[in-house]
């Protein structure tokens, strides 16, 4: 049975195309996992099929009665809600069925008996419905399920509005779970996800009885949960039946045969060209060469895709720093409350530390108490002499109604706009999104042309805090190259160990040092 049809969907942004003539189909059970470099249009699907985007052309038919659950890169939380509070209101489609029942059982006493047989009929249809979903076991269901995500640690009453990026990630999640809808659209759920609740998420996913459609770059996690992959490229959208790592031997295949085919049809065009040009002004072979001539124009041409820029990030770097990076003694971070026990922390040249543990116990807050941007609660912090600081952010405010262009010139003015242009192309953006408003632009086009302003300013310590969020697969890559082959220091937070312990010389674990209960 088809949840969801797309039939020629057609959609674009100014003079950019997005996708055309795209048709989809989704059964019940499927496990998709939609695929694509970062601005192909991916989290622009998941919008136009949940009706928040308006596609310019085709038709978007879900099935009746379908609860479809959708949690997006932008989500977020109303102010002065416990995380209880949101978890609880995924079930307010039953709350709202109990009332209603409430309010019969209130009307029976003053109806005809044939009133009566229909509001005992309703009534059944509705304890069935509350007793299927498991509403008198709401409690232990949000128990369950902040447990799975590490919610329970940062504790149900605290207000949302407290978080961190990460943590509100975690409460939509887990609300979305909660509401187990008849499908899920996942927009880059394992971002800002540690190790353990991404592993959590994973095998929740294995066990899913419905339909899902999961937009993710974490390889080994797409491998893990999906049975079908559609690829967003040129604007088409193709469907593959497999994991990720079966799509690569499929699409690598398909993609040969089409070059075969184009070279063979190339060849195909020369010769009848040739053969037109040197018989169509003979009398006795104007015939064949009229013939071949109509070949050629009834000719369906082969074209080959044109290949997209692949990024190339390559860091400047500055005079050597001093021996010491930075050291701490009996350092205490936090705001209200400690973080952390007292640290002694040491950091030298040449080293590169990842930084790793759960959400929200503080590795952000150390990394900006070492930087001298929030003051610590106690102890102190001595930085290293001659330090030509590179910092990527975890979230940063401002700047959307900025083009590319416009956003890197303004820390770069001295360079012409030829070399804005052409840097911004080696981090893998296309004219037109230079040309584009950062505000336009997807997570991962935004993520490069911040790396764009990083790479090119000179650097011999870079501090990284989740650099490969929203990154697609060939970024990534190409980061992880770069990080190996910079002669700098490295702080980097990351939760992808499979990209952390490529680059890191040591690993510290912030659990061990955090006053959280684990």
């Amino acid at each position: 049975m088809s949840i969801l049809t797309v039939k020629n969907l057609s959609h674009g942004f100014g003079d950019r195309a997005i996708f055309h003539d795209v048709s989809f189909r989704l059964l019940k059970g499927e496990h998709v996992g939609l695929i694509g470099a970062n601005g192909e249009g991916k989290s622009t699907f998941m919008s136009i099929i949940t009706g928040t985007l308006e596609p310019d052309a085709g038709s978007i038919e879900w099935a009746r009665k379908v609860r479809v659950g959708y949690l997006d890169q932008h989500s977020v939380l109303a102010k002065g809600m416990t995380i209880r509070d949101v978890l609880k209101s995924a079930f307010r489609y039953l709350t709202d069925l109990e009332e209603e029942m409430n309010k019969m059982y209130e009307r029976m006493g003053d109806v005809t008996p044939e009133e009566l047989e229909q509001l005992l009929e309703e009534v059944g249809s509705i304890q069935d419905t509350l007793n299927s979903n498991d509403f008198y076991l709401i409690d232990a269901k949000v128990e369950e399920i902040a447990r799975g995500l590490g919610l329970g640690d940062i504790g149900l009453e605290r207000d949302v509005n407290d978080l961190s990026g990460g943590q509100r990630t975690k409460v939509l999640l887990a609300k979305l779970l909660l509401e187990k809808p008849d499908i899920l659209l996942l927009d880059e759920p394992t971002n800002y996800l540690d190790e353990q609740h991404i592993e959590w998420l994973k095998r929740y996913l294995q066990e899913y009885e419905n339909a899902f459609i999961l937009v993710s770059h974490d390889i080994p996690f797409l491998n893990s949960v999906v049975n079908l992959i559609y690829h967003v490229e040129n604007q088409e959208l193709n469907r593959y039946v497999g994991d990720y790592d079966t799509f690569v031997q499929q699409h690598e295949a398909k993609k040969q045969q089409l070059e075969s085919a184009y070279k063979r049809q190339q060849q195909e065009i020369a010769e009848l060209k040739d053969f037109v040009a040197r018989n169509k002004a003979r009398v006795s072979t104007r015939n064949m060469a009229m013939s071949r001539q109509k070949k050629l124009d009834n000719m369906e041409v082969i074209e080959l895709a044109k290949e997209k820029p692949k990024p190339e990030f390559r860091f400047k770097e500055a005079r050597t720093s001093g021996r010491l990076i930075f050291e701490t003694k009996q350092l205490v971070i936090g705001y209200d409350e400690p973080l952390s026990r007292p640290l002694d922390l040491l950091m030298e040249r040449g080293q590169k530390i990842a930084l790793v543990g759960a959400n929200g116990i503080g590795k952000t807050t150390l990394l900006r108490s070492i930087l001298g941007e929030i003051a610590p609660l106690s102890g102190t912090v001595t930085r290293g002499e001659n330090q030509f600081l590179g910092y990527f952010e975890q979230e940063v405010k401002g700047g959307a109604d900025e083009t590319c262009i416009e956003a890197v010139w303004k820390d770069f003015p001295s360079l012409s706009q030829f070399e804005v242009r052409a840097a911004l192309a080696k981090c893998g953006l296309t004219t037109k999104h230079i040309e584009s408003k950062i505000s336009v632009l997807s997570g991962g086009e935004k993520a490069k042309v911040r790396l764009c302003k990083l790479i090119n300013r000179e650097t011999n310590l870079l501090v990284l805090d989740e650099p490969t969020n929203h990154l697609d697969v060939d970024a990534k890559d190409e980061l992880m190259r770069a990080l190996k082959q910079y002669k700098g220091s490295i702080l980097l937070i990351s939760h992808e160990p499979e990209f952390y312990r490529e680059v890191a010389t040591d690993v510290w674990n912030c659990e061990s040092w955090t006053t959280k209960v684990f």
